[in-house]
């Protein structure tokens, strides 16, 4: 007969990825998991694999949670939605007090060019961004937002870049008017 789980794995998914994206992955040791965790390594290795694939499960859990298209996708003028969109991503940067970012950002910084596994779940999430980005921009053109010689697709590359720098920045040096002032030369530039 089987042995139960003596521990959540839902919960001990969710303390990992607090862990993940607070450390890294690299700075993370096994020891650190099963601490944190309050979980036996021989039991984090049965229920998820090894600490590689804890990091992916996890990664999996921080993207499932970030609804890029929602807040995209409402009915309405696009600008404004786009300019909320924008601004979101700046008042996240700045209520973060431990700094810790954006997981997708700091897992494509440390190692994804590494782990093709990790590359194609970062190109996977910016792809989405990208494409939700995209779309607003095509419905702000057809809704006569945008001048019509606008490439939607460019200006959504454009804004997924500037997205990831926002991120990246908030991490390192959350000045506000660095962050603003970028999101406000953003819009001018859509909209010129």
């Amino acid at each position: 007969m089987a042995r139960s789980k003596e521990f959540d794995p839902e919960i001990a998914l969710e303390k990992a990825l607090e862990l993940f994206w607070e450390r890294g992955y690299e700075a993370t040791s096994m020891a650190d998991l099963v601490a944190h965790l309050g979980v036996a390594r021989a039991s984090i290795y049965g229920t998820f694999g090894g600490k590689r694939e804890l990091y992916l499960k996890a990664l999996e859990l921080y993207l499932a949670r970030r609804d890029v298209v929602a807040p995209l996708s409402q009915p309405g003028p696009a600008l404004p939605a786009l300019r909320a969109f924008l601004d979101s991503y700046v008042a996240e940067c700045l209520a973060d007090e431990v700094r810790r970012g954006c997981m997708v950002v700091n897992t494509a910084v440390e190692f994804a060019s590494r782990d093709p596994a990790v590359s194609r779940k970062v190109a996977a999430s910016w792809t989405g961004l990208e494409t939700a980005l995209a779309s607003i921009l095509i419905r702000a053109g057809a809704q006569g937002e945008i001048p019509a010689d606008k490439d939607p697709h460019a200006l959504a590359r454009f804004l997924l870049v500037l997205l990831q720098g926002v991120k990246v920045l908030g991490r390192a040096d959350p000045d506000p008017r660095r962050l603003r002032d970028a999101v406000d030369q953003a819009m001018a530039a859509v909209q010129i």
